[in-house]
């Protein structure tokens, strides 16, 4: 029995005490001996309550419940529902903030540089007006069909065909009036463009289903028939220090461009790789394109360019006062260069890129006795792919893009959209489909597609890879997505006309189509 205190005795209620363990996620609870009379006083035979627990009998009833028990019980589950719905309501209201502090500065990317400069600003606030006007409507909307469903106001298909209200359903207020004639304008003119919506996207689903179905079966052929894209010549590039040194004609002329812009944290890497190619000096020239508008950017990339001079590279600092077009504008700029005619080829790597030193030798041999490719292709490696779950995440991502995507369209179609980096194009297949344009924001879809639509061929060498970053932050991330997915829409309805009017196979518009639906840049 339980030690009996003198506070307790003094208490007037008398029930069956209890001790409560908080034990997280659940609760328990432990019952104690009942403090009735009868189970603490003597019973009608004489015998004493140890007595009976000593015979291994307990009482009948000894485990009974009462009032104060239950109690207990529903304060700590309320306790619980309360704690589970204040931590919702923060986080709700902390996203409902967020929301409004962006439609309220009139832009839904923190990103300044994401929006084109010909934007009109009373434009997009008119437009982000509208969203806001559409919002609070359709939460209106929806507050007054969470009211209809708990009234029972079901309306049954026959009665909105014929528009004809049940006779319990009673127009006897304001309230209804405005619901039934919300009813009417729903069944007429909001159904059905819903209804054709949700049709298109269940086709859309269908094709890309069948198009992830197909590009799988690719890959597993692939793999089961070890097919990998063959040199066209028997004779190739030597790889002795002489041959190096004096160059030839096995080593042509490659230009490599490094377009950066505020890469204040990876630029001596991406440098230091691009010009510990494996490849003639006297064959190679590295352009540095530095769109920085740091000042103090701008001196330590030139320094770090001055530096590789000092010691034989052939490398050029490029600076544009006027950024007109970011990257694409950057590019077409160095391109214009009058040397550029000497060179055959261009290697193109971003500023966190950073290409094994064998790079040329395994990408630009795929070129010779071959002219009718005008790219080549190398996948990406991730240093930090461990780092966190979102870094693994977009490893699996990524790897299913290269490993599925691009190998299976570079085998069988010879298409396939160019990644903005890592890839070795034929200067003349640029010139050919009209060099680099600022007209969207995949600017290297872009010269991927008019390329392809010259007839030019593309290869993607699974096997070679080039190594890079992966965002570590959601915010970084966030930013990258957007650059990526900005562009593709508008870049379709650029180049539909001219995929229509290509006299390429039909089979292959439907993969361009289906290629702008997930860009890389």
């Amino acid at each position: 029995m339980a030690p009996s205190f003198g506070w307790w005795a003094k208490e007037s209620h008398r029930g069956t005490p209890v001790i409560v363990k908080m034990e997280n996620p659940n609760w328990s609870i432990s019952e104690m001996s009942p403090e009735d009379d009868d189970d603490y006083g003597v019973d009608v035979g004489g015998s004493s309550k140890e007595e009976e627990f000593a015979g291994g009998r307990p009482r009948k009833g000894g485990r009974g419940k009462n009032a104060k028990q239950i109690t207990w019980v529903l304060l700590l589950k309320a306790h619980r529902a309360a704690g589970c719905l204040a931590s919702l309501a923060s986080a709700f209201f902390g996203l409902a903030s967020v929301v409004r502090r962006r439609v309220a500065s009139g832009r839904t990317d923190s990103d300044a540089t994401s929006s084109p400069p010909e934007e009109s600003p009373v434009l997009r606030t008119r437009f982000y007006s509208f969203i806001k006007v559409f919002l609070w409507l359709s939460v209106m909307l929806l507050g007054v069909e969470v009211v209809a469903y708990f009234k029972g106001w079901h309306l049954g298909a026959p009665q909105l065909r014929g528009f004809v209200f049940p006779t319990s359903f009673g127009v006897r207020d304001l309230f209804d009036s405005v619901y039934s004639g919300w009813i009417h304008f729903r069944a007429a003119y909001v159904a059905p463009p819903l209804q054709f919506l949700a049709d298109g996207c269940v086709i859309l689903f269908l094709i890309q289903s069948v198009d992830r179905l197909i590009l799988c079966l690719g890959c597993f052929w692939i793999r089961f028939k070890r097919i990998k894209p063959t040199l066209k010549t028997t004779k190739p590039i030597a790889g002795g220090s002489d041959d190096l040194e004096s160059g030839g004609e096995d080593f042509p002329m490659v230009l490599v461009q490094i377009p950066m812009c505020n890469e204040r944290e990876v630029y001596e890497q991406s440098i230091a790789a691009v010009c510990n190619l494996d490849w003639p000096r006297s064959s190679l020239l590295v352009q540095v394109l530095d769109d920085s508008d740091d000042p103090t950017t701008q001196a330590l990339i030139k320094e770090e360019v001055e530096k590789w001079q000092q010691s034989g590279a052939r490398i050029v600092y490029r600076h544009r006062v006027i950024r007109d077009g970011y990257k694409a504008g950057n590019l077409k700029s160095a391109m214009n260069c009058s040397y550029v005619k000497d060179y055959e080829f261009v290697a193109i790597f971003d500023a966190d890129f950073q290409p094994q030193p064998d790079f040329l030798k395994r990408t630009v041999p795929h070129f010779k006795d071959n002219g009718e490719v005008g790219l080549v292709q190398a996948r990406w490696s991730f240093v930090n792919k461990d780092e966190n779950l979102l870094t693994r995440l977009q490893n699996i991502n990524l790897c299913f893009h290269f490993e599925v995507e691009q190998q299976v369209n570079g085998v069988f179609i010879n298409f396939f959209g160019f990644n903005g980096t890592a890839g070795v194009w034929r200067i003349k297949a640029l010139e050919d489909a009209g060099g680099w344009l600022e007209r969207t924001t995949v600017e290297d879809m872009d010269i991927a597609v008019r390329a392809h639509l010259k007839g030019w061929k593309f290869i993607f060498l699974n096997d070679v890879e080039c190594q890079c970053e992966l965002p570590e932050s959601y915010e970084a991330y966030r930013k990258q997505q957007h650059r990526w997915h900005s562009g593709p829409m508008q870049l379709f309805r650029l180049c539909l006309p001219d995929i229509m009017r290509s006299k390429e196979a039909i089979m292959w518009e439907d993969n361009k189509n289906l290629s702008m639906l997930s860009p890389l840049d």
